[in-house]
């Protein structure tokens, strides 16, 4: 016989269910348009545990938009071209949320700026530290960025059809260039 669940792990399941319902939101809504009434009905809960569990509209976008963990250094150059083939196909609906919101909100773009800042970081580190790395690392970052815009909310047809041999054989020589 399984025992039933506590009343922290329903808790636990209800604030991953907000969670993931406010992704769905902002990723369709953006941050300005995205509702806490919208995120209860998606997640099949009432507004008011929205808020007793996030406190507020900005926190959850916050938590909803965050980046993974940081990479090893050693995984950074792979990473590259993974997160471009990623990017390209079929976005998380976090980073559709946090690009769709990122310049009519300045919460989002504060969360955007952070995010990029510290991709730029992990790369200009894992590029030999020379006075260019930087730099290196905020241009193929950008681009990212740009391809990612492109080909998503802009509908750019050659990015709409780049699979992984076009990646490998066309961009990812240009990654190694710059990294």
């Amino acid at each position: 016989m399984e025992t039933p669940p506590t009343r922290a792990d329903r808790r636990t399941a209800t604030a991953a269910k907000i969670l993931d319902a406010a992704q769905e939101e902002f990723a369709e809504q953006g941050m300005e348009g995205g509702t806490i009434r919208g995120i209860a009905r998606r997640a099949g809960v009432d507004p008011s545990l929205v808020l007793q569990h996030y406190g507020s509209k900005q926190k959850l976008f916050a938590l909803a938009v965050q980046p993974a963990p940081e990479l090893e250094r050693q995984d950074v150059p792979a990473h590259l071209a993974e997160v471009l083939d990623v990017r390209l196909r079929e976005l998380p609906a976090h980073t559709r949320a946090l690009l769709r919101s990122m310049l009519t909100s300045p919460e989002a773009a504060a969360v955007m700026r952070d995010y990029l800042q510290e991709r730029v970081d992990v790369l200009a580190r894992a590029g030999g530290g020379d006075e260019d790395a930087r730099t290196r690392a905020a241009v193929l970052v950008s681009s990212i960025l740009g391809m990612t815009i492109a080909r998503h909310f802009l509908g750019l047809a050659d990015l709409e059809r780049l699979d992984a041999d076009v990646i490998a054989r066309v961009v990812e020589p240009w990654f190694d260039s710059l990294s």
